[in-house]
């Protein structure tokens, strides 16, 4: 079965770089951008878009499925590489801000310092 859009779960995002990412909200799709589970038990009609930013009116189409048989298996070990990396780069951003707000605050205090 293909990616039920007409799903409430299910959202598609195109970047300015002409990225598209397809996908379920609640990561119920392995196969995503592909196929939803045929028996999805989470599945629910889309009622109503509420505050949502509409680019087109046209989903993007599904990009050529890859040839393989586990293509779950696939998505799933490229998640988890994301996922191993997602901790250092926190802690860089962390890092940055934390450098960035120091600057700042000695911009903004600097100018009343007795020692002038």
């Amino acid at each position: 079965m293909p990616m039920r859009e007409e799903c409430k779960q299910f959202e598609s995002r195109t970047y300015a770089t002409g990225d598209t990412v397809r996908k379920c909200n609640l990561d119920l799709a392995p196969e995503a951008p592909w196929r939803c589970p045929s028996n999805c038990a989470k599945y629910e009609p889309r009622l109503v878009d509420v505050d949502w930013r509409h680019g087109t009116l046209v989903t993007p189409a599904t990009p050529p499925e890859p040839v393989g048989e586990d293509i779950g298996a696939l998505l799933d070990a490229a998640e988890d590489i994301v996922n191993a990396v997602g901790p250092t780069v926190l802690a860089e951003v962390e890092a940055e801000r934390a450098r960035g707000s120091r600057k700042g605050l000695a911009r903004l205090f600097g100018r009343f310092r007795r020692d002038r």
